[in-house]
């Protein structure tokens, strides 16, 4: 006998842990975007087994003793995928402060609920590019196993930067900055391969480094380049060699150049490219990360409070503006462009608020949700695992009420969240 679940019922099903894996699920999808990029499918079901997809077949098929989700009134696509978060907070006047007063736990608390919070906006699976890394792996580890709720998360904990850069310690008293520096700032090219490599020991999924200044540093030492060639070289050459990719955080154009020629694999931000940039980013087939929304949103902060210091006030004021025009240049140009958000510096669960300004930035919507499945799941090495709804990929599904082709601004708004098999929301 068929048991159908409605979206209102679906409630009894979120915290049933002891729903079994092997039973046979399957969602009546009304409108279908199995692969974003391709066709929207009608009227079709998805059926998940064991966490993943089983298969897609056309009609609303009913299997006996299938459990059925019944989205037929439902634009239903592949969970998105978040390149560049930090889930360990969110940026608030008591930042620099925080830095002195809470606890690993501290953070490891708020990373689990933030974790929470963007999971029930559609976003199945993150990477998280900067924290603490005993914190982050843990919870990667957790939610892989089902102990924690929240996306599929990679990690690259602290970013590798420079001694003074921005991923160090910065607008402290010298002593307390002496005491509270990162341990994976380096200087000279045989320390930073040894930051790569206490990287790796402790879990990283992916290296990332500060290639340039930041705006969110508390220091006037601007957004240029910041390592020596030599460095950026050894950096990639040592990620290489222990089997990780590295990605940039890089604003001015002379760090972007320079860690692209070291043969670096992904540049986050990139708000300084320029037609060179672009050349090489399609030579060393590398993704950009263009956090649009973080430079909108610390451009609102600097122009409505008080509260940021006078270094962070004038980059953001110079930096912010320039990230919507820089991410239609490279789209323009062609480069491949995976969906991040860095949310931490924006609010968690605003995340889809990206597309919208991917779309204000030339993108068609298709585009947009591109870069946040099938782009960002290769940026992110998952392809196989993740970013369509195909037969062997995990059961990563989200749906809307409203078409998002026709208004991107649906996303904001996700009814429904499965993630690996599991319901974790249905309005």
């Amino acid at each position: 006998m068929l048991r159908s679940i409605t979206l209102a019922a679906l409630a009894a099903v979120l915290s049933s842990a002891a729903h079994a894996q092997d039973e046979l699920t399957v969602i009546h999808a009304g409108q279908l975007l199995a692969v974003p990029g391709e066709e929207v499918l009608v009227e079709h079901s998805i059926l998940v087994r064991n966490g993943r997809i089983e298969g897609i077949e056309a009609g609303y098929v009913e299997p006996d003793g299938a459990e059925t989700i019944d989205l037929s009134d439902h634009f239903v696509l592949p969970g998105l995928i978040d390149s560049h978060v930090h889930l360990r907070g969110e940026l608030n006047p008591n930042r620099q402060l925080e830095t002195t007063t809470l606890s690993d736990a501290d953070v490891a608390y708020d990373a689990a609920r933030n974790a929470h919070t963007t999971l029930l906006a559609g976003f199945t699976t993150v990477q998280d590019v900067g924290g603490n890394l005993e914190v982050l792996t843990a919870l990667r580890d957790a939610i892989r196993d089902g102990d924690i709720v929240g996306p599929r998360l990679r990690v690259s904990g602290p970013a590798v930067t420079p001694t003074g850069g921005h991923g160090d310690i910065n607008g402290f008293r010298e002593d307390v900055m002496h005491l509270m520096g990162s341990r994976y700032a380096c200087n000279g090219p045989a320390d930073c391969r040894r930051a790569v490599r206490e990287l790796v020991r402790g879990g990283a999924d992916v290296i990332k480094i500060t290639a340039t200044g930041g705006v969110l540093s508390n220091t006037a030492a601007g957004v240029e380049q910041q390592f020596f060639d030599d460095e950026l070289e050894s950096i990639v050459e040592a990620a290489r060699m222990m089997g990780r990719r590295v990605t940039a955080h890089a604003h001015g154009l002379t760090g972007i150049n320079s860690f692209l020629e070291a043969g670096g694999a992904s540049i986050e931000h990139g708000t300084y490219l320029d037609e060179t940039s672009i050349r090489l980013m399609r030579r060393n087939n590398a993704y950009l990360v263009p956090t649009v929304l973080a430079g909108v949103t610390v451009g609102e902060i600097a122009m409505n409070s008080e509260w940021m210091p006078a270094p962070i006030r004038e980059k953001s004021l110079e930096v912010g503006p320039q990230m919507l025009d820089m991410a239609r240049r490279a789209h323009e140009g062609g480069v491949m462009i995976a969906f991040g958000t860095d949310s931490g510096v924006s609010r968690h669960g605003d995340n889809a608020r990206e597309f919208q300004l991917l779309v204000e930035a030339g993108m068609t919507p298709m585009e947009a949700i591109v870069t946040a499945t099938v782009n960002a799941s290769s940026h992110l090495e998952m392809a196989d695992q993740i970013g369509t709804i195909e037969p062997g990929k995990y059961a990563d599904i989200i749906a809307v009420d409203g078409n998002p082709l026709a208004d991107i601004a649906e996303l904001m708004d996700v009814d429904f969240v499965m993630q690996g098999g599991q319901v974790h929301a249905a309005d």
